[in-house]
């Protein structure tokens, strides 16, 4: 077992009050899949069923759970669940993630995370990746800062038309991002050191806004919303097609975004 990734996990988990671990019956998948039912606004057709949940559990994928440490009867209070790539990538891909509103604002999703990251590295999975909205600020945070986590590639509408409360009616645009979970930077992130957004000194740097809270802009202003989408994509993209890359995420400016290295000063 692999000594400081599970020791991050265990620092996060007492500091959120959680307890992540495996789900291995069927009465937890089931609970599982209504909690994600709940989170995603689907409770009758919840994004992943139980049936499948216990597929990947017997395939053994990452199927875990998230309980409040101190009232660990009230059941699930978060979800994570990962397949494996391809065998010679050794990597996983974590496909969905959510907490509930009782752990609301104690970082219980950071310790599911480090969770996934111990579990992996215990069997010599070294790379995680996943997608986000790139519009969800708070999870570009999380995601480039406080997990290190890297942009790969931009996906427009990547799952196409999406029928969940959060994503219906809107491109389901996607970010696509890189966990080298055996990194020092990552390593650091998990220790409690989020990745700082930094210019390096000289570099013709730009950064990419977006809205504060696109999902209650989505809600009164759905136009806007739209707009959003368009102006990110394509600053985004561009930036990408001619080698340029994020270099971080700021919660006031946005994405960094960074030229080829090439035509660094």
């Amino acid at each position: 077992m692999t000594t400081e990734p599970w020791a991050s996990y265990a620092a996060a988990a007492a500091a959120s009050r959680v307890v992540v671990r495996e789900l291995l019956t069927l009465e937890e998948l089931q609970d599982a899949a209504a909690v994600l039912g709940r989170i995603w606004g689907t409770p009758d057709n919840p994004p992943m069923s139980a049936e499948l949940l216990r597929a990947m559990g017997k395939a053994e994928s990452y199927v875990a759970g998230a309980f409040d440490a101190e009232h660990p009867e009230a059941g699930i209070v978060g979800v994570c669940v990962g397949f494996h790539s391809t065998p010679a990538a050794r990597a996983l891909h974590s496909h969905i993630a959510g907490v509930t509103g009782a752990v609301a604002g104690r970082h219980a999703g950071f310790a599911l995370k480090l969770h996934q990251r111990a579990w992996c590295l215990d069997r010599g999975i070294d790379l995680v990746e996943w997608t986000f909205d790139p519009l969800v600020s708070r999870n570009a945070y999380f995601n480039l800062a406080k997990l290190a986590a890297r942009v790969a590639e931009y996906l427009p509408d990547f799952y196409g038309s999406m029928a969940d409360a959060i994503n219906r009616g809107n491109d389901s645009d996607r970010i696509l991002v890189h966990w080298s979970l055996a990194s020092a930077e990552v390593a650091e992130a998990c220790a409690g050191s989020p990745v700082r957004a930094t210019v390096p000194s000289g570099a013709a740097a730009s950064w990419v806004q977006v809205p504060r809270d696109i999902g209650a802009l989505r809600l009164t202003d759905p136009e806007q919303a739209r707009g959003w989408r368009a102006k990110v994509r394509d600053q985004l993209t561009t930036a990408l097609d001619v080698g340029g890359h994020v270099a971080g995420f700021d919660k006031e400016q946005g994405y960094l975004v960074l030229p080829h290295e090439g035509d660094l000063p």
